[in-house]
């Protein structure tokens, strides 16, 4: 059975709009329990994180297999065929979380952590501490607004 394009459109537009709206669920939680830094981290991480993607995707220094690994996850959290359903709560957007961050761990171990400083447009410290999340050494903090 084919789809039409406009029934295409629609699921991926559905599915945006759940992962927003869980997103957007989050930060309200994260508000209401007073851990507003928190909050205000996370409301800010998939700006900053599809930002990061689109500035690495851009740069020369990144290596090819790792932006084709990029571009792969991009597709895939855009694709509106999932694991899991969008719909089911909290585990809708786990097939896509996890792809987007195998894909960032294999970047950030692929690429100088300078060059992934440079990308990053968020708060110093949430880009730490993805850093160790994922166990990527660094020789030393760099401020990633600063121009080389």
């Amino acid at each position: 059975m084919r789809r039409s394009k406009a029934s295409v459109v629609r699921t991926v537009l559905f599915g945006l709009a759940a992962a927003v709206g869980l997103w957007l669920v989050l930060v309200a939680v994260l508000v209401l329990l007073g851990k507003r830094t928190a909050a205000r981290e996370i409301a800010a991480l998939l700006p900053n994180l599809l930002a990061l993607f689109r500035g690495l995707l851009r740069d020369n220094r990144v290596p090819r297999r790792a932006k084709v690994l990029l571009g792969f996850a991009a597709v895939w959290i855009a694709s509106p065929i999932d694991l899991i359903p969008e719909f089911i709560p909290f585990l809708g957007p786990l097939d896509d979380a996890v792809v987007a961050a195998l894909v960032l761990r294999y970047v950030l171990r692929k690429t100088r952590p300078e060059v992934v400083s440079e990308h990053w447009r968020g708060d110093p410290a949430t880009l730490e501490r993805i850093l160790r999340l994922f166990a990527v050494r660094r020789a030393s903090t760099i401020d990633p607004h600063q121009t080389p």
